[in-house]
């Protein structure tokens, strides 16, 4: 039952992130939660708001279902994390996770001076096993290989944003293996500058499954930015820094190409 998850994806492809930091500080930002929500529940007992005799028993009531809900969802969402076995309710949790807790999270790594990279690698690791986990599967035509426009040399004079088929693919970036990866699948490829225009692209492209290219950054926000949708990242190689003719993992990304069409079944496991 408490078997390790199946989907686990090996920490070098993140930078040697693990989940373990997202669920240590999943599991600590609940406990500072819980010991919030605790703390106002001794108001009413330490004559705050006494006007009325029921309502410190009223507030220990609602606080302790408050708590108690806090540290299921963990619960549930740590099980889920670990073993990659669905369960009801779960993907709730996922929506509370990416909308409330990882901020929170992010605020208690820089408190604890913990490398905000880090983390952000670590979230985009266990938000990729559980995309895997999800099982979900589609045709070419539904898939969206999305990138930023930094994979293309920053010299090449050809404009690719709109329309990445003006590619010459001379080799001197990543953009024509790119496109022969397309071609080869059938995917759809796009290129962004930024956030607003990648929610753009999805808005019209109306993808069921996106595989996105990008710094932690950009990963994290696109992930949470298009919650429920699923979206595998896989981060770019910045060998001239962020920002500037950068490069993409090959083979890690066909291997997610061929996962998410339904012609592998899994990634090489790695550890937790």
């Amino acid at each position: 039952m408490f078997r390790k998850s199946p989907f686990s994806l090996p920490a070098e492809q993140y930078g040697g992130a693990r989940k373990r930091v997202f669920i240590g500080l999943m599991l600590a930002s609940c406990l500072l939660l819980c010991a919030v929500i605790a703390f106002f529940l001794i108001l009413p007992w330490m004559g705050f708001f006494s006007t009325h005799s029921w309502l410190p028993t009223l507030s220990i009531a609602v606080g302790l279902a408050v708590i108690m809900s806090i540290l299921w969802l963990c619960a549930l969402l740590i099980f889920h994390i670990y073993t990659g076995k669905s369960l009801p309710g779960v993907d709730s949790v996922r929506h509370i996770t990416v909308r409330l807790f990882f901020p929170l999270m992010e605020l208690l790594a820089k408190l604890v001076r913990i490398d905000r990279g880090r983390v952000r690698r670590s979230f985009i690791k266990v938000n990729n096993e559980l995309v895997l986990a999800s099982g979900c599967t589609v045709e070419p035509g539904q898939l969206l290989l999305l990138l930023p426009h930094c994979v293309q040399q920053g010299l090449c004079s050809h404009r690719l944003v709109h329309n990445p088929d003006n590619c010459q693919r001379c080799g001197k970036c990543p953009v024509g293996d790119l496109l022969n990866l397309r071609d080869k699948y059938g995917v759809r490829l796009a290129i962004a500058t930024g956030g607003t225009i990648a929610r753009r692209i999805v808005v019209q492209t109306r993808p069921r499954c996106i595989i996105a290219v990008a710094c932690e950054r950009d990963l994290t926000s696109g992930i949470q930015d298009s919650y429920p949708l699923p979206v595998f990242g896989v981060l770019n190689q910045r060998p001239h820094g962020p920002c500037v003719d950068t490069l993409v993992p090959m083979s890690a990304l066909e291997d997610a190409v061929r996962i998410f069409l339904g012609l592998k079944q899994r990634l090489p496991q790695g550890r937790t």
